[in-house]
């Protein structure tokens, strides 16, 4: 495939991808996170031992990343920000690229092509339709209703998985392996669950097929990858020599731990530096807990006391040390991860979050708290409940994510309907807590039934808002 390199001086930086490389992987999500992570683990892959797998990227909804990425050929660049001085690269493992709400026969058609081998997915957690109360399919959830109905035109990422599998099934066609790369506990047995019971819905023998001869392989996936803006771009064109509509930049800092369970071969990403062990869950769990828990403290944290980015609540030693703290009580609930030293990794998670050169916004952490606290807050409460330890830094978090609602006009959530209503009750009357245990599935049943975790987060909630109200 030949690409006329539209966004780099040809004479400084090109993409160094072999010649000729055809799509084996399909991923759906081609946000920030995808192309400052798995794109660039695969083009080094491919790099360093060849095969086919380029990247047919897909996006769910918005056309935009596809048009820009038809502008600049699929080519893209990266930024490195470092203290000692910035690196960019440019990227082009992603061969071509579809909106699904524009082109959905064309989607349809890769998932069924032989060619594709792996669909990676990075849509976020809402996306997925999880009834994270029944651990099922969220029959309420617009994309998941929408494809039980009409599975042969899906709009959601389990409908399309599910109708690609469909259609390689009727054609006697291998399966491809699924490989989910969000911030899901136990990522792939999740996707799998789900997948499972939307097939099973239109057909008990497709479940069947895929349950046998499918993979879902559980991942853990690791960058800070700020949302782009002006400033980005500008620091990319200096770097580059031209414009680049589509820069990013990110961290120095990049993991991925992956389950060596695959249908149908895979890229050497080992070569690339990802880590394959046979159960991912331990490394997952240390991420959820400390990394993805002490984020949501920080951007509550900052939300609360106007602080725009990661670095400047961490810039405040009392707010540093209550995020070290977060951790270092987390870290008790963990199990054992081969290779990982907690203390260690917790002060790299310290220095990265204190690092001047990324500009994380506390906003975009702060968005869809009903579907991040359950994994990152409130299953390592449940932890420290039932081994009788202190869940007073897990109320924190949650007190300060109430805080946040009870001042919200308009929540950026799938549930905000029904955590703005709590919160309406909560302001008209005494009981601020109450109105939110109350809702049904924001908490688990283990939270809920126990008097220690509703005074625990009242206690808290108090004081926030008499320090708030200074």
């Amino acid at each position: 495939m030949t690409r006329k390199a539209v966004v780099l001086n040809p004479e400084a930086y090109q993409a160094t991808m072999p010649a000729g490389v055809r799509p084996g992987i399909l991923h759906i999500g081609i946000g920030a996170f995808h192309r400052a992570h798995q794109a660039i683990f695969t083009e080094d892959a491919m790099r360093h031992s060849g095969g086919d797998w380029g990247i047919i990227g897909v996006s769910l909804r918005s056309r935009d990343i596809v048009d820009d990425l038809d502008a600049q050929d699929m080519l893209y660049s990266v930024t490195t920000r470092r203290a000692e001085g910035d690196s960019i690269r440019v990227v082009g493992s992603i061969v071509g690229a579809y909106a699904a709400s524009v082109d959905p026969d064309a989607v349809l058609h890769h998932l069924a092509d032989p060619a594709i081998r792996i669909v990676s997915l990075t849509v976020t957690e809402k996306a997925y339709g999880l009834d994270s109360a029944a651990g099922g399919l969220d029959r309420n959830h617009p994309a998941v209703a929408h494809d039980l109905m009409e599975p042969g035109r899906p709009t959601g990422a389990i409908g399309y998985l599910v109708e690609g599998l469909a259609r390689r099934r009727a054609a006697g066609i291998k399966p491809f392996t699924v490989l989910c790369c969000d911030n899901l506990p136990s990522n792939g047995e999740v996707v799998e669950r789900l997948v499972l019971e939307m097939a099973k819905h239109r057909n008990a023998a497709l479940a069947d097929w895929i349950e046998a001869e499918a993979a879902f392989p559980s991942t853990m996936v690791d960058r800070i990858v700020p949302a782009a803006t002006d400033a980005t771009r500008t620091r990319a064109a200096k770097l580059l020599g031209a414009d680049d509509q589509l820069a990013l930049e990110t961290e120095e800092f990049i993991q991925w731990v992956i389950e060596d369970h695959f249908v149908s071969g895979r890229p050497d990403w080992e070569a690339a530096g990802a880590l394959f062990v046979k159960d991912v869950a331990p490394y997952e769990k240390m991420k959820l807990r400390l990394l993805n828990g002490a984020h949501s403290l920080i951007a509550y944290l900052g939300q609360l006391h106007g602080l725009d980015y990661v670095r400047d609540v961490m810039a405040i030693d009392q707010h540093a040390a209550r995020v070290r703290r977060h951790m270092e009580t987390a870290a008790k609930t963990l199990d054992p991860v081969p290779g990982i030293e907690i203390p260690r990794y917790i002060d790299q998670l310290i220095e990265r979050f204190k690092s001047p050169a990324i500009a994380h916004r506390t906003a975009q952490i702060a968005m869809d708290g009903s579907q991040k606290l359950p994994q990152r807050i409130f299953a390592p409460a449940i932890d420290a409940l039932s081994g009788g330890r202190d869940i007073d830094d897990f109320a924190y978090v949650t007190a300060l994510w109430l805080a946040f609602v009870l001042r919200q006009e308009s929540l950026n959530d799938p549930r905000s309907a029904d955590l703005l209503a709590a919160a309406a009750a909560a302001r008209a009357g005494g009981d601020k807590v109450s109105p939110f245990l109350s809702v049904p599935g924001l908490f688990p049943a283990a939270l809920t039934a126990t008097p220690t975790w509703k005074a625990a987060i009242t206690r808290q909630l108090t004081a926030i808002e008499a320090d708030l109200d200074r």
